[in-house]
């Protein structure tokens, strides 16, 4: 599928109700587990992708968009959720997710971007130039890319539980 920010949209208003709908009232044995160690709960994916929020998605388009010569990205930190989560409650940080969604797709729509700016390039710290289509695109596949980690971090709660299904459950492969 080609790129198109009507449909980038799509995805990107919807994560943060997808998530809050999946996630809310649970006990924590769903949101607080993990896969093992040096993995995430569902509730330390929601601090990542609150951090994306704050520091990665649209500070990335305006150092684009931006009128600065220097369009080197600052390098994200993957694990920042650790330290920045401490202490507060799902709820917190799902309502959390969704202020700040709302406010950068405000922000990206207040832009009025037109094809010739989906060419522009930033300076990706490892990548290097990478252009505004692929950092929009990147992060509608991130937003996926992590609703199927949730799921399939919940889905491993019940591995040893399904018995001989496991043989038909690919996600618990």
């Amino acid at each position: 599928m080609e790129f198109k920010l009507e449909n980038a949209l799509l995805i990107l208003q919807r994560t943060p109700v997808v998530i809050r709908n999946l996630l809310t009232d649970l006990p924590d044995e769903w949101i607080q587990q993990n896969e093992g160690e040096n993995t995430w709960s569902p509730y330390d994916i929601v601090g990542h992708l609150i951090h994306g929020e704050k520091t990665d998605w649209m500070v990335r388009v305006e150092i684009i968009l931006g009128d600065s010569a220097d369009k080197l990205f600052e390098p994200f930190n993957r694990f920042a959720q650790f330290e920045n989560s401490r202490g507060k409650s799902l709820d917190q940080l799902l309502a959390e997710f969704e202020y700040l969604r709302i406010d950068n797709l405000d922000r990206l729509g207040a832009l009025n971007l037109a094809a010739n700016h989906f060419l522009a390039e930033g300076i990706h710290p490892d990548f290097g130039p990478v252009t505004l289509k692929q950092l929009l695109s990147t992060w509608v596949v991130h937003d996926l890319g992590h609703i199927s980690q949730i799921t399939r971090v919940m889905a491993k709660q019940y591995k040893s539980e399904v018995g001989p299904w496991i043989e038909y459950i690919g996600i618990l492969k």
